[in-house]
Parts: C-alpha cells; structure tokens; sequence
C-alpha cells in the first residue's frame, strides 16, 4: 500500500506518491485513461498538471468529470504577470472542466527578474491570492529546478506564505554540499510552517548522451533498472516529510507504484550506501550544475 501524509497544512491524507500528470501530455485519451485507472488503483489520490503540459489537462477532463472529489488536484502557471496568470488559470479550469483546483503553483520561479515581477503590485502573487479568495484554488504553491531553488524558495517564503513548495530530491544532487545545505534549511522551514515539500527527479539517470536516438518519454533519462528505481523511490520517501512527483516518462509508473507500495508494506528503504552504488553501476549523474537547463 502506497504510504499517506498530510499534505502541509490543507488537512487532505494526500498520498506520498504524487501523480506526475505531465506523462499525459502527448498520450491519446484511451492510453491517458489506462494511466490514470493505475494509478488510483495503486492508491494515488493526488494529481499535479500544469498548463503547459501539451494536452494534460485536456486528457484529465473526462475523468474528472465523474471523479473529481477523489483527488486533491493541482496545476501550474509559468505566468508571471496578475493578469497572464489570471487567464491562464481560468484556462486550465476550462480545460479540465472544473470550477476550481486545490491548488494553483508558480511554475519555476527562479530567475531574479521574474521573481520581483511576480512578487510586485499587479504580479501573479497578487492575483493567484485575489483567486483564492474568489474560491477559485484553495491553496498557493511554487516550483522550481535547479541547483538554486531551494534557496530560492527560502526567499520566496520569505515574501509570501506558500502551502507548498517543490524542488529535486536525489543522492546525487545532495552530493553537492551547497545544495544539501539548502534543501535542509527549507525543510527546516517547511517543517516549522507546516508547507508541503514535494519533489521532483527522484529517479532521473542523467541528461541524454549527445548521440541518443531512440524514444524520448522525458527531457532527462531516467532510470530503468527495476532494482536501482525501487532503491531511488524508497530512499526519497525514507524521508517521511517530502512527497515524490513521479516522472512524466509513463513507461516507468509501475516500477516507481510497485517500490512505493512495497515500502508502504515495511520493506526496508535503501540505504545511501546502497544508492550510492547503483550511481556507480548505472552512471547516474547530476541533471542540474547552474547552467542554461535551471531555465527548464
């Protein structure tokens, strides 16, 4: 059984799993339909789409119209302006077919001269809080990738009380120091403020080799070995604040839902010296080192 915790102060028993919804973005509805039916069989009863996931929330809207009160439901905004923002969200309940979301998050917010527009008079801070008292989201959070984010978010938090926050979470990239450091002194945070921490990457290999040709489910390669995603899962939720994004490569979900109910069922979680092997075996490396994909 996929393990649960309250997600950060909305009261909802969110599952520690967390559906990854960018995987239906290029699907067809009758392949989008299998992949939402195996996930909420495993127990997975919190979704997070984005608007511009292609066509996500468009593949999410038929099921949603019989089933919405199942899940706590979540979407995104790369919009950094009150009004842009506005539209966008409005969209995305068009889209979906739903008078509101549970939760409404600024979309990789990380760049200094975005982040003074979003947090300024008339920015999407602003105008995602005017949608919350309108009953249009319940909830406010922020995204982000990279080396810097954690960091960021501290800023954020700083400026505005968001109920969550996401960021990447591996062995590999607490290997930096700088990062490790970060991330603990936001879970600190979070922990104190009852904020969610959600994650992202938990079992990316690395980037592409140059010279890869084949199929392409997800920017980054992710791990296929069904002992090394197993291992990756239970070591990101060993950590029993944080809730574990799955990947959009769809083609990984029943690993990544089967390692996840195993370790909801007391089998134990890897160890760092364990997932610190399959990074040698498997040549796992960090996806992110300040460079131009922080923009992703």
């Amino acid at each position: 059984m996929i393990p649960t915790s309250t997600f950060g102060r909305t009261e909802h028993e969110s599952s520690r799993i967390i559906f990854g919804a960018a995987a239906l973005g290029a699907m067809t509805q009758d392949r989008a339909d299998a992949a939402i039916e195996l996930v909420r069989a495993a127990g997975v009863n919190h979704f997070d789409t984005a608007a511009s996931y292609g066509d996500s929330e468009l593949r999410l809207a038929p099921w949603l119209s019989d089933h919405r009160d199942e899940i706590f439901l979540a979407t995104k905004t790369g919009d950094r302006t009150g009004a842009g923002a506005r539209a966008e969200l409005e969209l995305s309940l068009e889209r979906m077919g739903v008078d509101s979301v549970d939760m409404i998050q600024l979309h990789n917010l990380v760049e200094d001269d975005q982040w003074e527009t979003a947090h300024a008079s008339g920015g999407v801070v602003e105008a995602m809080a005017a949608a919350r008292d309108e009953g249009l989201v319940r909830f406010i959070g922020v995204t982000g990738h990279g080396v810097r984010i954690p960091g960021m978010h501290l800023r954020s938090l700083e400026e505005f009380d968001f109920d969550s926050v996401l960021f990447p979470y591996n062995l590999t990239m607490l290997d930096n120091p700088t990062y490790r450091h970060d991330v603990d002194a936001l879970l600190a945070v979070c922990r104190e403020r009852a904020i969610a921490p959600q994650t992202i990457k938990s079992i990316a290999r690395g980037r592409w080799p140059g010279d890869y040709d084949g199929r392409k489910f997800s920017w980054y390669e992710p791990l296929s070995d069904e002992g090394a995603v197993s291992r990756a899962v239970s070591f990101v939720l060993s950590n029993e604040q944080i809730f574990l994004n799955t990947t959009s490569d769809a083609t990984k979900l029943p690993m990544v839902l089967a390692a996840a109910s195993a370790f909801g069922d007391g089998e134990p979680a890897a160890t760092e010296a364990e997932v610190r092997a399959d990074a040698e075996t498997f040549g796992i490396t960090a996806l992110f080192d300040g460079g131009d994909l922080e923009r992703i």
